[in-house]
């Protein structure tokens, strides 16, 4: 039996998710609105701000450039630290004698620099592991290190969660900045460890075509931009409203930080559960029809977000909460995943890049279109055409009609490409 050379590297790939995954967590969501309140932020921009993850992924086109630059590890692991710093830091800024305007300049500074970064490293970084996994086992793999993840995740949320909530309970909230920003720094020598110990698979001489030639091929790809535009959309449909959740929750539903936690905490556990059975789901049958499965389960919770209001916010959020916990058991995968379904391994990076740039794009300008309602429905003390509602609920209701068009064209476009492949493989 061959002797398999990277079965340590494709579990440090595991805790380097896991570790990421926690840095994200900090920098993201509650957390990212505990620090923009504090100082002084308006819930539209702290929703754009949210997005700036998507318009980081623009910087993803320079994986293009980089493609050939064989190996990745040394200057992957280099600017990961790098973005990862930076996002530390943004914990700092409540400290900094600067007036409101130069915080709020600094803090985007940070955070953009930090995003940036993170999506220029994310494409080789994701080729050079995902190259260490068997294919017919990439659907299986990918759920585990997601599980991994989610109940790591679940843990250091309700632990995070509770030293937030005792430092706010004294009085002391630039007590709880101290401590996420040395996790986040803490994280980062971790995650650097990782990077540090894996090894990377040699490029084959195939993989490696000059720059020009790789962006000719990729334009000229039909089916593989059919493919990106399944991960366009849906950061079309998640930007839409997901960015105003994070507030949403802290002012207008009146969540603790304990509560956010325990929801984390339960969003991990339904994931965790529903991950294996989808990758196996994909592996047997394929990703697009895990994700036609994921979709119809997303549309559910944000027809249910419809609805949550603070008198039964936690109730109906916890519901909207746990089905999307259901949905992105696969989503995320499946995106990633569907491109190695497309893509040669030539162009591998390249597509990543693409997709995560033009997916990256469409999240953030989206969010950016969508701000001046939220900021208009909020001016008129929570009415809209007349009737009461939330911000939230108006954006719910344009996420769900957006997504309902994306499984549209999942099931008539995508999908029918697979059986145009496989009767010609019939032929």
């Amino acid at each position: 039996m061959e002797m398999d050379h990277y079965k340590t590297s494709r579990f440090l790939y595991i805790l380097e998710a896991t570790f990421e995954y926690f840095i994200s967590m900090l920098v993201t969501g509650a957390y990212l609105a505990k620090i923009t309140s504090s100082i002084g932020m308006s819930d539209t921009l702290t929703g754009i701000l949210t997005s700036f993850v998507s318009l980081g992924c623009g910087f993803q086109m320079i994986a293009i450039f980089l493609a050939n630059k064989r190996p990745v590890k040394h200057w992957v692991t280099i600017l990961h630290s790098i973005n990862q710093v930076s996002f530390a830091l943004i914990y700092l800024v409540p400290f900094i004698k600067l007036s409101k305007m130069a915080k709020i300049v600094l803090f985007i500074v940070f955070l953009l620099i930090g995003h940036a970064i993170n999506n220029v490293v994310n494409s080789p970084k994701i080729n050079w592991f995902m190259s260490l996994v068997d294919d017919k086992k990439r659907g299986r793999f990918t759920a585990n290190k997601e599980m991994v993840s989610l109940i790591g995740g679940m843990v250091f949320s309700f632990a995070m969660g509770a030293v937030i909530d005792h430092f706010e309970a004294i009085g002391n909230q630039n007590g709880a900045f101290i401590v996420c920003g040395l996790s986040v720094f803490g994280l980062m020598l971790l995650h650097s460890a990782t990077l540090i110990f894996s090894k990377e698979k040699p490029a084959e001489v195939s993989e490696k075509i000059p720059t020009g030639q790789l962006i000719g091929e990729l334009i000229k790809d039909k089916n593989l931009f059919k493919v990106i535009l399944v991960s366009v959309l849906w950061n079309v449909v998640n930007y839409a409203a997901t960015p105003f959740y994070g507030s949403y929750q802290i002012k207008e539903l009146g969540f603790t930080m304990t509560f956010v936690s325990l929801l984390s905490a339960a969003y991990a556990i339904v994931r965790t559960v529903f991950s294996r059975p989808m990758g196996k789901f994909a592996d047997q049958y394929s990703f697009a029809s895990m994700l036609n499965i994921c979709f119809n389960i997303m549309l559910v919770a944000f027809c249910i977000n419809i609805f949550t209001v603070p008198t039964n916010g936690k109730f109906f959020y916890t519901v909207y909460y746990m089905l999307n916990a259901i949905g992105m058991a696969g989503i995320n995968s499946a995106t990633i995943n569907l491109i190695y379904d497309y893509a040669d391994k030539e162009k591998r990076i390249g597509a990543f890049a693409l997709k995560s740039m033009f997916a990256g794009f469409a999240g953030f300008f989206t969010t950016l279109i969508v701000s001046p309602l939220v900021s208009y429905i909020q001016s008129c003390d929570n009415t809209f055409l007349g009737i009461h509602l939330y911000a939230q609920q108006v954006v719910s209701a344009i996420a769900a009609l957006l997504l309902v068009v994306l499984i549209l064209y999942l099931n008539l476009v995508v999908r029918k490409i697979q059986k145009d492949n496989k009767n010609n493989e019939k032929r």
